[in-house]
């Protein structure tokens, strides 16, 4: 199980992304058991951001026109409380030789932001300076976000390759400053590797992709194309539990378009890292996942950062008795 949802102010399009650092984790390429799993992630999200990242959330609700110079010391916060709900189905028939799933996510949530600070705005020889607050929040549903996957196991070592995407039907409106939805369509794809050894409990995954975002046609603003990996190192302390490290690297590599001057190609990057902790456990003939993990987020440009967490309880097909290593769905949220 892998969750998609935006986060209130991230990164592209005036701070806010179709992807989300942090999707994918430990044993992110391990194939699965055959059969419908039902994945419940609760998210949480505190950001912040000054300067041309916060001023571009002003920018994109209206409230700075394309054709004012401005000077900027403004500062934004926001945060996110989301549930998510995944339903994914991993047939049993090999396709291409591998095992392929397809799902889709739906959220549900509350997402609030702030503005304060100065800002100067000049009209050839006309100067003009407003101090202020301005707040805004939402409670609604997000965006849809169907997912397919295709696994290969050899040994230790574990392939896939994703394809994933934003069908835009969430709360957006352009001239909010919090949003559930992105306004504007999206589509990912990468690839993956996930090394594990039951008789030692060592694991290591890794997953890369690229996202190609559609044009915003409410604001006439395409974001550029991002570069994200998120990966996972974990150690089993026993058959149930396993402990160890999550993170991820972001880096937009192409310019937006549509941006007002000032914020100029508006690439942006950040890097995460935390902890994580994981259990395995019976619910009746079913399997039971539970898992925490936290990221805290450094060397961020033209994007809002700060700190995020992710509570996930997933429930599917209990794996063979004789299989050693944990075969359930998990993306370590």
């Amino acid at each position: 199980m892998f969750g998609v949802l935006p986060e209130p102010v991230q990164a592209d399009q005036a701070g806010v992304s179709y992807w989300v650092p942090g999707r994918f984790g430990s044993l992110a390429a391990a194939p699965t058991v055959p059969g419908w799993s039902m994945a419940e992630v609760y998210y949480h999200t505190t950001v912040g951001a000054s300067g041309a990242a916060a001023a571009a959330r002003e920018i994109e609700i209206g409230r700075i026109p394309r054709t004012v110079n401005v000077n900027l010391n403004l500062n934004l916060n926001a945060q996110a409380d989301l549930i998510l709900l995944n339903p994914t189905y991993t047939f049993a028939t090999p396709v291409l030789g591998g095992q392929l799933a397809i799902g889709v996510t739906g959220l549900f949530g509350r997402s609030s932001a702030s503005i304060d600070g100065t800002l100067t705005a000049a009209v050839g020889p006309l100067f003009a300076t407003r101090t202020g607050f301005l707040g805004d929040s939402i409670t609604s549903v997000g965006d849809l976000y169907p997912q397919a996957t295709l696994k290969w196991n050899a040994g230790v070592h574990n392939f896939m390759t994703y394809v994933t995407g934003d069908i835009p039907v969430g709360a957006y409106d352009r001239t909010r400053l919090a949003n559930l939805g992105i306004g504007h369509a999206a589509i990912d794809g990468g690839g993956g590797y996930t090394y594990f050894n039951p008789a030692t409990g060592h694991e290591f995954s890794a997953v890369a992709g690229f996202t190609y975002n559609f044009i915003n046609k409410d604001r006439d603003y395409q974001s550029g194309i991002d570069f994200h990996v998120d990966w996972g190192a974990s150690k089993f302390l026993s058959k149930q539990v396993f402990v160890g490290l999550v993170g991820y690297g972001y880096q937009q590599i192409t310019d937006d378009f549509g941006a007002h001057p000032i914020l100029g190609g508006f690439r942006s990057r950040v890097l995460g890292i935390g902890p994580q902790i994981g259990f395995l456990f019976p619910v009746g003939d079913m399997q039971g996942y539970l898992n925490l993990k936290g990221y805290g987020e450094f060397e961020a440009a033209n994007r809002p950062s700060g700190w995020n967490t992710w509570l996930t309880f997933s429930i599917s097909p209990m794996a063979p008795t004789s299989t050693v290593a944990p075969t359930r769905r998990i993306a370590t949220k």
